[in-house]
């Protein structure tokens, strides 16, 4: 007598269309994401950190040519200044490893701020360090300049979606500073001859602002 074996087909199961556990070896390994692994130090900027200055640039740099986007120079004198005095956000991994940066600048007498040079060295994206150094930037901002509209230019859906986040609205050009010095800075970048042939009313930035005006009582 012949032993009939049972065949169960999975084929037509609908349970097996979507995966609720797409991380399959970290789950039976106990491993947690990257994020929850990594620790990091973010602290303002001060001269003791002038040594980074090189590799930011040059991070910032290569980053902006591996996306294709335009971005403002930087030039290592302006973020001395900017770690001199204060208004710079700086970020480490444990071992003491350079990990991101940020900076601020005030504009037509501190009535804007602009959020600017965001940047996370390779091995530390996609971890939620940018997050982290684009809260701390926007406290920094509020801190020394709480009364002032705070305002990013980026092209990064994720920049963007950060500065939703925070509080920021999509707005127009001329809903941000008229200081030369600011549109001044612009001249650097790929995309100037754009903005100049609009005559600075866009670009291919997004344009986000940040009234404290409207949220006088966030952060």
């Amino acid at each position: 007598m012949k032993t009939r074996q049972r065949t169960i087909s999975f084929s037509d199961n609908p349970f097996l269309l979507s995966d609720p556990f797409p991380d399959k070896t970290a789950l039976l390994l106990g491993i947690q994401p990257v994020e929850e692994l990594l620790t990091f130090t973010i602290e303002i900027a001060n001269a003791n950190h002038l040594f980074w200055i090189k590799e930011i640039c040059e991070t910032t740099l290569s980053s902006a040519i591996a996306r294709g986007t335009g971005i403002s120079g930087r030039s290592p004198e302006s973020l001395e200044e900017k770690m001199k005095k204060g208004e710079a956000i700086i970020a480490f991994a444990s071992d003491g490893t350079w990990a991101g940066f940020s900076f601020i600048s005030s504009w037509g007498n501190g009535q804007f701020v602009s959020n600017s040079g965001l940047i996370v060295a390779p091995q530390f994206r996609h971890t939620g360090l940018a997050k982290r150094i684009k809260r701390k930037i926007f406290w920094l901002s509020r801190q020394r300049y709480p009364n002032a509209s705070i305002f990013s230019l980026t092209t990064g859906l994720t920049v963007m979606k950060m500065n939703h986040e925070l509080g920021f609205e999509p707005v127009t050009y001329s809903e941000l500073t008229t200081d030369e010095r600011f549109w001044e800075s612009c001249k650097s970048c790929i995309n100037c001859p754009i903005l100049m042939s609009k005559e600075r009313k866009n670009c291919l930035c997004t344009a986000m602002l940040y009234n404290p005006k409207t949220k006088p009582n966030e952060f």
